[in-house]
Parts: C-alpha cells; structure tokens; sequence
C-alpha cells in the first residue's frame, strides 16, 4: 500500500503540470488569434472609411454628369439634337 499512496502525489502533480502546460498554450494561442483579429478588424475598417469617400466621390461625379445643362450641352453641342418646335410635338393619347 505504501508503494501505491506514495504515486498519488507524483502522478496528481504530473497531471497538473500537464493540465498547466496545456492551459498557458490555450491562452498564447488565444491572445494570438485575439490580436491578428484585431489588426484584421483595423485594415477592413480603413478599407471601409476609403470606400466610403470613394463613394462620395463618386455620387458627387454622378451628380455633376447628370445635371440637365450638361445633357442639354451635349445633345446640342456634341449629338447636333435641336428642341423640337411646338407644333412639331405631338401628343399620344392611349385609351
């Protein structure tokens, strides 16, 4: 029996080291995954702010292109198009 009683504490004290081994590589390894998420987080967070003033950028454009002098310009300058007269309009009526 002394034989046997006098393993318990060597064989309890292995299984802590092991259990304690095992347990600080779970925290590195997680304090690891935590910050290369982080970094993840801050570049798709730029990415996101550069998208959003190129998307402003670009409504603005939009907005610049579309107005109604500048079509008119184009279609009179660039398309040769002329305003029809008044009495070359004609009206369609569906019933």
């Amino acid at each position: 029996m002394e034989i046997i009683s006098g393993r318990k504490p060597f064989l309890l004290m292995a299984v802590f080291v092991v259990v304690s081994v095992l347990s600080a590589f779970a925290i590195v390894y997680t304090k690891h995954e935590s910050r290369k998420l982080f970094v993840e987080l801050e570049d798709l967070t730029t990415e996101r702010d550069a998208l959003n003033i190129e998307w402003g950028q670009l409504q603005i454009e939009q907005s610049t292109w579309a107005t109604h002098a500048r079509i008119e310009r184009v279609a009179l300058e660039e398309m040769s198009l002329v305003r029809p007269q008044s009495e070359e309009i004609f009206v369609i009526e569906r019933k």
